[in-house]
């Protein structure tokens, strides 16, 4: 990979900015409007915010970078042999938004030679912002944010979205290494993670992810101190099988690692 400066990020975090704000004003525009929830193939709901939320953000980037690839959870995928490639949710967490709850958030990630190296979480109705750049410090609403430094399992609250993520044997797994925890909470989609950079809890464990759903988080949980890997230990990637383990810090991290294995 070429040295990938701050200053040679910045026209595409400009662009991811510009998309945020313009995912913002969609968002804001439908929530808690009744409206149609569909299902997807998969079974996944779906509303016209989803689709129009994700139409905004496409054109945006592809305007101002027409030969970049791009990801998107509805539209799919294009120019997937790109250098450069965009991978987008443009509403994380459409039950909530569906039903009236303000934590759904629009992710915004820049993908070089498949690793993420913009990452951006943002909350429309919580007017919440996190945005990790390869290299650089991690902020929230413009003020760097840290993760924090609990150490042992027992002292530590863990997050996911929900239980129905796990099949029999990774809900075993999640079991195992949440039982041991201070506390568990659920719900959250990426607002979570959000959370996590900034301190408020120490652990995210969830499982069933797509692309979409974790490409953004990784600049932001790294670049707040923290680890963001599959249950593995291993880095996420466009092939990782949805299994997502985010600490607070290294050490947490392999701990939690030891009891999910």
């Amino acid at each position: 990979m070429k040295n990938l400066t701050a200053a040679a990020l910045k026209p595409y975090l400009d662009t991811a900015i510009s998309a945020a704000d313009s995912a913002r004003q969609v968002t804001r525009k439908w929530f808690r409007l009744k409206m149609k929830v569909g299902r997807k193939e998969d079974r996944t709901p779906v509303t016209i915010a989803d689709q129009e939320t994700e139409t905004v953000v496409k054109n945006i980037i592809l305007d101002r970078h027409p030969r970049h690839g791009f990801f998107g959870e509805e539209s799919g995928q294009q120019f997937t042999d790109s250098e450069w490639r965009w991978v987008i949710d443009p509403i994380d967490g459409t039950k909530c938004f569906a039903t009236g709850m303000p934590t759904f958030g629009t992710l915004i990630s820049l993908l070089h030679e498949e690793e993420p190296v913009i990452g951006i979480i943002d909350h429309a109705m919580l007017n919440d912002r996190w945005i990790g750049l390869k290299d650089a410090k991690t902020t929230h609403n413009r003020t760097i944010c840290r993760t924090r430094n609990t150490m042992k399992i027992a002292d530590a609250s863990v997050y996911t979205t929900t239980l129905d993520m796990f099949d029999e044997q990774t809900g075993k797994q999640f079991e195992n290494l949440t039982r041991n925890c201070k506390f568990r909470v659920f719900g959250g989609d990426c607002y979570s993670y959000g959370l996590l950079a900034s301190g408020y809890n120490d652990l995210v464990c969830e499982a069933d992810l797509h692309p979409y759903d974790y490409f953004a988080l990784v600049p932001v949980i790294l670049g707040a101190g923290g680890v963001i890997t599959d249950w593995q230990g291993r880095n996420l990637g466009m092939k990782s099988n949805g299994q997502v383990l985010a600490a607070a810090n290294s050490t947490l991290h392999g701990k939690a690692l030891e009891k999910l294995n």
